[in-house]
């Protein structure tokens, strides 16, 4: 896997562990006028991230998080899982993400548009696992990947 760049941001005390997976949602109303609003929102929104490390650092007072406490962590970007078209699906080309189907019903339908992968952002097919687990409800042909951050 390549070297991916570690980014410091604030997170729940609570919430501060290692190999911890969130999928950042963006800045809160709440977060308005606080000192810390730069550091603690400065990662992309909807993309996936990992903790890496969780810094011995001081506590700072948060009202958004549980416990009223944020501390300092690094984060890398996540690879996700995904159904891409089968053409698309070789080893180590990058591609740009585009969302399969919107049809919900489709048992398919989180892995066509996952939580953590953004709509025209490009990445990297880092491997390909297999065959969907379900079929395309339109009769797409559709492999299984893990798409890793450019």
């Amino acid at each position: 896997m390549q070297d991916t760049k570690t980014k410091v941001t604030l997170i729940g005390r609570h919430l501060a562990r290692p190999d911890l997976e969130f999928v950042y949602e963006g800045a809160l109303p709440e977060c308005k006028g606080c000192k810390l609003n730069k550091v603690c929102n400065n990662l992309q929104p909807k993309k996936r991230y990992r903790i890496v490390t969780v810094r011995n650092s001081t506590r700072h007072e948060c009202s958004v998080h549980a416990g009223g406490e944020a501390c300092a962590v690094e984060v890398i970007e996540s690879p996700v899982l995904a159904l891409i078209p089968a053409e698309k699906a070789i080893v180590n080309s990058k591609i740009l993400f585009e969302p399969g189907c919107r049809q919900e019903s489709c048992k398919g339908c989180d892995l066509c548009n996952p939580e953590g992968a953004v709509s025209g952002d490009y990445y990297l097919v880092g491997e390909v696992l297999g065959n969907p687990p379900v079929e395309c409800e339109r009769g797409r042909a559709l492999k299984l990947v893990e798409l890793r951050p450019v």
